[in-house]
């Protein structure tokens, strides 16, 4: 088995950037969504721009050219917005922008909260323009994201969850920069962390289960861009799906990747890349064509899933993998793993906790 693709999305949502290699670190491939844009609400409250509610995020082409990323909006041949000089501007947005002059902003994403950064004005305006409301762009930097439940092989004990609704956040957040002398005294190993992922620092899926998505379908193939996978492996030897069983990949004749759930998937796989908006007919019903035999998690039942999640494995810092390399499959199980959100109330969330 081999690496086929391999994908990296340095602003959530956009447009993925293939790359012929990359190093893997413990957040994931290189620069991988390390920025993440917001829709601004009349209150001011910041709303999470991803593909499954905004399908003309696939319109946004983005590069890493120098230190620097590049970001193309392509209106489509219906147009989604009114025109604006800024959609024919390329954004220059750097990889490693000076934080020391950005305003903070502090972010619930899948309830793993962070004080992230504000780009500014310069960014924002852009985005805005091309998306017809008003977008702010933030920054992770440094700043870390907890993994909940068992996502990660080295999972992160869920304490400390949402502050008491009548002290807000200000104390609570205090008490994570401050910490207090218990925690101080009780050192933990460090825990794995995010930066704007979803769930894990890694996806990876398999041309072999592709092939069997695309046998559903009469209109044609999709592309497997439509996963927004990390890592893209043919499948050679293995089952269809069988993935699902995988719990260690080896790169190179060396064990890299320890793949712990099932990735449930959302409406983002019913967007038409062309138009920017979801799919009509078959091209809208991908996610459909998946309930009948991909709804195989136990503790996710009504989603359908294709793909794993990934972490690099325990002493493991990084390593550089290029396409072509081979994979084995070095540790597997014979029961799917099974989705174990540990906030079932939504307003619950938490910072990392730093050891």
């Amino acid at each position: 088995m081999k690496i086929t693709a391999i994908w990296v999305y340095p602003i959530k949502a956009l447009r993925g950037i293939p790359l012929h290699k990359a190093h893997l670190g413990p957040q994931g491939v290189k620069y991988d969504r390390r920025f993440m844009l917001f829709k601004v609400g009349d209150d001011g409250e910041l709303a999470k721009i991803q593909l499954d509610r905004y399908p003309e995020c696939s319109r946004f082409v983005q590069e890493i050219v120098g230190g620097e990323i590049h970001v193309r909006y392509q209106a489509p041949r219906d147009p989604l917005v009114s025109p604006r000089p800024e959609q024919s501007v390329v954004l220059r947005v750097p990889l490693d922008p000076d934080v020391s002059g950005l305003d903070r902003q502090v972010i619930n994403l899948h309830q793993a909260m962070v004080d992230a950064y504000r780009m500014g004005a310069y960014f924002d305006e852009w985005f805005t323009a091309c998306f017809g409301f008003r977008t702010v762009l933030c920054y992770i930097g440094d700043e870390r994201r907890p993994v909940h439940g068992t996502f990660s092989p080295r999972a992160q004990p869920a304490a400390s969850a949402a502050p008491p609704a009548k002290q807000g956040w200000l104390p609570y957040l205090s008490s994570f920069v401050w910490g207090d002398q218990q925690r101080q005294q009780q050192q933990q190993p460090e825990a794995d962390w995010l930066a704007f992922s979803d769930m894990a620092a890694y996806l990876v899926v398999s041309e072999k289960s592709l092939g069997n998505v695309n046998a559903r379908l009469s209109s044609g193939p999709v592309d497997i861009v439509k996963f927004r996978p990390n890592i893209v492996v043919d499948g050679e030897g293995a089952d269809e799906f069988e993935e699902d069983f995988w719990t260690e990949l080896s790169i190179g004749g060396r064990p890299t990747l320890a793949m712990t759930k099932l990735c449930n998937r959302c409406t983002s796989l019913n967007v038409d890349y062309e138009t920017g908006r979801f799919g009509e007919g078959e091209k809208g019903m991908l996610l459909k064509k998946l309930m009948s035999d991909r709804r195989v998690d136990a503790g996710s039942k009504w989603t359908p899933v294709f793909g794993k999640y990934a972490f690099l494995v325990d002493g493991l810092d990084g390593v550089d993998v290029s396409v072509g390399d081979e994979v084995a499959v070095t540790k597997r199980t014979s029961e799917r793993p099974v989705w174990d959100w540990p906030y079932k109330d939504k307003t619950i969330a938490r910072f990392y906790r730093y050891a």
